[in-house]
């Protein structure tokens, strides 16, 4: 029998963490529903302009209330409520902003309902010309005045911190049962890294909630940055999340081509730099993914490219008919890539493009809303938060 991803976690990992039995307000999605109309009426879609920010990078939803966080690049987090204004969170971390770096993921805790803690991801400076992602948690604190975040505590970062501002990766996904974390690490556009067990680069990580090695990792036996690691032989990993079963996948962008989307199991090597589906931007070839049977292939990889964002699962009653594909949000491609998960041979998940949907725009983060609409950011300068609903 196949195993899943969480095979290796705790019996309770199908369980999802629980925020509360108290009565909730009405989520994010219903409140937009209620307190803003519809501007745009595309392609089935009615599309709903929300909120505008600077190089947005991601959002988060708060757990029982209509508030949404928004990280921008450039070192903002931002609350945003439906019908107000969006407005700054004091106590973010001093980010080192420029190329691919600056404020990145922002997630809420399983137990936010009682920490009230949230988890940013960001880019900081090192001696000389380095840098490296860095993950931190704090307290959300909206109930005293402006909100802002108190006991900002640094819990992982980057090692080696190195030059160059691009491939910091740093996605975060809680795993189901709410006990640890899963982090990408992409592999700062150094190539060799990503299969170096001295360093934590180019890897997707398991993690504690406070930032330690996961019990039970696959390399915890190397001690070292080697415990952390679940995966290898990534590039530069943007979107990382669970699905309905259990499964862990992640989303990367690939060279001159080569974008994937990945099944993750633990201990397996994905390839990079040693092969891809694309070539080097010099035109150097690498050898692809086919040629490496003892690598780990991608469920499906993508040549011209999309450049990917975000994605998720989609599990929603907006969309019924999309229950269970993956929907990803396109820089390259300018919208939505619609992705169904299917068994391929020997049983291992195949993914098959099922449609682009064209919004005209580089898209960076989707989520899906407690309603089941999907809320996009678009990516760039006075950049788009929308909510999409059936037409």
């Amino acid at each position: 029998m196949k195993k899943t991803i969480l095979s290796a976690l705790s019996p309770l990992a199908f369980l999802a963490a629980s925020c509360g039995s108290q009565a909730q307000p009405e989520p994010a999605g219903e409140q937009a529903k209620e307190q803003a109309g519809a501007v745009e009426q595309r392609d089935g879609f009615a599309i709903t302009d929300l909120a505008r920010f600077d190089s947005p990078w991601a959002l988060a939803f708060l757990p029982g209330r209509p508030d949404v966080l928004v990280t921008e690049r450039t070192g903002a987090l931002k609350l945003w409520r439906p019908g107000g204004k969006a407005v700054v969170v004091a106590g973010t971390p001093k980010v080192d902003a420029g190329g691919q770096g600056g404020l990145g993921d922002v997630a809420v805790a399983p137990d936010f309902a009682r920490s009230g803690l949230v988890y940013l991801t960001w880019a900081e400076a090192g001696p000389g010309d380095t840098r490296g992602a860095a993950l931190g948690r704090a307290r959300l604190v909206l109930d005293k005045g402006a909100p802002r975040l108190e006991n900002l505590t640094v819990i992982w970062r980057q090692v080696p911190k190195v030059s160059g501002r691009g491939h910091f990766g740093h996605r975060i996904a809680f795993a189901p049962d709410g006990q640890s974390l899963f982090l990408s690490s992409g592999e700062r556009q150094k190539f060799t890294p990503a299969q170096d067990m001295g360093t934590n680069l180019g890897k997707i990580l398991h993690l504690t909630l406070d930032g330690q090695p996961a019990p039970g990792n696959p390399f915890a036996a190397q001690g070292g940055l080697a415990a952390q690691v679940w995966t290898l032989g990534h590039r530069n990993p943007l979107g990382l999340q669970f699905d309905a079963q259990g499964r862990l996948w992640d989303l990367e962008h690939g060279p001159a081509g080569g974008d994937e989307l990945n099944l993750l199991e633990p201990g397996k090597n994905y390839g990079w730099p040693l092969v891809s589906d694309g070539d080097n931007y010099d035109g150097t070839p690498i050898p692809r993914n086919a040629t490496r049977p003892d690598l780990a292939a991608p469920a499906i990889s993508w040549n011209p490219v999309i450049a990917p964002g975000d994605f998720v699962f989609y599990s929603g009653k907006a969309f019924p008919q999309w229950r269970g594909q993956a929907l990803i949000a396109a820089l390259g491609a300018a919208g939505i890539v619609r992705v169904g998960i299917e068994s391929g041979p020997g049983g291992r998940p195949v993914g098959k493009e099922l449609e682009r949907i064209d919004l005209g725009t580089r898209i960076r983060e989707i989520r899906e809303a407690g309603d089941g609409t999907l809320w996009i950011l678009e990516d760039g300068e006075n950049a788009r938060l929308r909510r999409l609903a059936p037409r």
